[in-house]
């Protein structure tokens, strides 16, 4: 699209779908007891589902990007949509917890993967200069807007009504999308169509898959000493050896796709990418603030609905504070670009993020601190939206017009493997620090009996879940074996242990973050002073898509 006036319109699809994505992750974090409820399973079970979802994107990701190559980005966004709609209707309707997987994780999953990267790169197709900025700010916006709508949607609709309405909606939301597809321009595309690299797409997502595997089911497999695997490796916990085999097979990828570039093939990414310093630092930028919100984001939903017994509307209630604050803080991305550089941006944004992640730790406790939980929330969604407003473009624009679906597979890549493994990993450390304070207050308390003692620890080396403490107190009444005053002292131990594996996790989320901060110097340093064109912005010679037949 080159015309002198711009149109908004394409931004208004395209925006529509960023928010349709980020909506379904959103409400089914405060829809977690419910769901436990309604499939009678435990938390640890949506937690996978979760996971599964954000993986099976990260996994894909990258097939996807490349599949809108060799086909027309506006067309395998269409495609991707329909899936979208037939997963979300799947999982509207699921009567099992393994259809609810495969209708939310496996099939959206996919037909995510095929609309974003599709979706970032018609982005920067259909705008350039300060236009592209301010399109990747609203889309981020939007993204912001998703995040806001979906816990208190979600927690209003799962609390009066059922949270299988809202993916009913979302079958009707990706229609009316389908209707205003004319609206996105056609793109132009290279004049070879490349060949999928078919063995690449399996040992990536084989990869990814196992290294999130491990680290989703290392709480009850246990890293090194075997808690509760379904095997064992020389005595040892399966779960470094998974890490190691995943890790194998993604230097087997790049090994793989180094070859192919060698012979003049289309690999499935071209790693040369890596090399691009400031695509690479916005690559890990991504990452690491996917990996925090996610990370939190089911974090929370726990303290507010398992200890503190809130609802899942009262959670959105609670939750609103971020969604509202990172909407505007993300929607004022090119307005911020006139003051500050982006590498300036972003690391104030990371380090408002660590001041939100260190109070958030002051304000759990076994009562809710409404005042200053709501700071908390407020800070985190501005840190999390000076984020969101300049990570894409940063992306986009530090690569040619050609290499765009690319980047968007690259970046959307980057996005959910924070988002499976923030899900996986700050989940694992809340249920292992929780199996560790239990067993450790226990076993300091002189009012537990050493009988009793060996139990609890019997029973968590067992696996141990995050339930309300009221649903302790109902299995331990039902224990003959067990005083009620030793019964009471568990439960007390439970509650304490509850907080404290909150905070823990709340704390290796500032840990990541301050992490972050190590590997933004290569992010973009200089302030956009001009409107006029980007230098990788000029017409791309190859023929439209609409040269072809769609």
């Amino acid at each position: 699209m080159r015309t002198t006036t711009t149109s908004w319109k394409p931004l208004a699809v395209l925006g529509t779908a960023q928010f349709l994505m980020v909506l379904d992750a959103s409400v089914m974090n405060v829809s977690i007891s419910q769901l436990v409820e309604d499939f009678d399973t435990e938390v640890t079970t949506i937690q996978a589902v979760i996971t599964l979802y954000t993986l099976v994107m990260a996994a894909f990701m990258l097939t996807g990007g490349k599949i809108g190559d060799m086909y027309g980005r506006r067309r395998v966004f269409t495609v991707g949509l329909v899936v979208y709609g037939v997963g979300s209707g799947l999982t509207a309707v699921a009567p099992t917890v393994g259809v609810l997987a495969l209708g939310w994780s496996v099939v959206e999953g996919l037909g995510a993967a095929l609309v974003l990267p599709a979706l970032a790169a018609l982005v920067a197709g259909s705008y350039r200069g300060r236009e592209r900025a301010i399109a990747y700010g609203v889309v981020g916006g939007l993204a912001g807007a998703g995040i806001a709508v979906g816990p208190l949607l979600g927690g209003w609709v799962t609390t009066y009504l059922t949270w299988r309405l809202v993916f009913a909606g979302e079958v009707v939301l990706v229609l009316a999308i389908l209707l205003l597809m004319r609206w996105v321009p056609q793109q132009p595309r290279p004049t070879e169509r490349p060949r999928l690299d078919v063995l690449g797409a399996v040992l990536s997502a084989a990869g990814l898959a196992l290294v999130v595997l491990a680290v989703l089911q290392s709480g009850t497999w246990g890293w090194v000493e075997p808690r509760n695997p379904p095997f064992t490796v020389l005595g040892f916990a399966p779960t470094l050896f998974a890490v190691a085999l995943g890790a194998a097979l993604l230097y087997a990828f790049c090994a793989h796709e180094r070859r192919r570039e060698r012979r003049g093939a289309t690999p499935l990414v071209s790693l040369a990418l890596f090399g691009n310093r400031p695509l690479r630092a916005g690559l890990t930028a991504l990452f690491n603030q996917n990996t925090v919100l996610l990370g939190l984001f089911f974090v929370i939903p726990l303290y507010l609905q398992v200890v503190q017994g809130l609802n899942a509307f009262e959670t959105g209630l609670r939750l609103l504070p971020v969604s509202v604050t990172m909407l505007a803080t993300s929607m004022c991305g090119s307005l911020l670009l006139r003051f500050a550089s982006t590498r300036t941006i972003v690391r104030v944004g990371l380090l408002v993020l660590l001041a939100a992640t260190v109070w958030l730790i002051t304000a759990i406790g076994p009562e809710l601190k409404g005042a200053s939980f709501a700071g908390a929330m407020a800070l985190l969604g501005i840190g999390m939206g000076l984020l969101a407003s300049q990570l894409g473009n940063t992306v986009q624009s530090s690569v040619g017009s050609a290499e765009r679906s690319e980047a968007g597979g690259l970046q959307y890549t980057a996005q959910n493997l924070g988002s499976s493994l923030g899900t996986a990993l700050i989940g694992a450390i809340l249920i292992g620090a929780l199996a560790t304070s239990v067993t450790a207050r226990v076993e300091s308390d002189p009012r537990v009996s050493q009988a009793v003692a060996q139990q609890v620890g019997t029973q968590v080396e067992a696996g141990i879940s995050f339930v309300p403490a009221d649903q302790v107190s109902a299995a331990l009444a039902g224990r003959p074996d067990v005083p009620p005053q030793e019964a009471a002292s568990l439960v007390d131990h439970y509650e304490a242990a509850q907080i404290q594996g909150l905070k823990s996790a709340v704390l290796a989320c500032s840990a990541i973050t301050a992490g972050a901060l190590l590997f933004t110097r290569h992010l973009p340093d200089n302030r956009r002073r001009r409107t006029q064109d980007d230098p990788d912005d000029r017409d791309d010679p190859a023929p439209s898509e609409s040269s072809s037949p769609n």
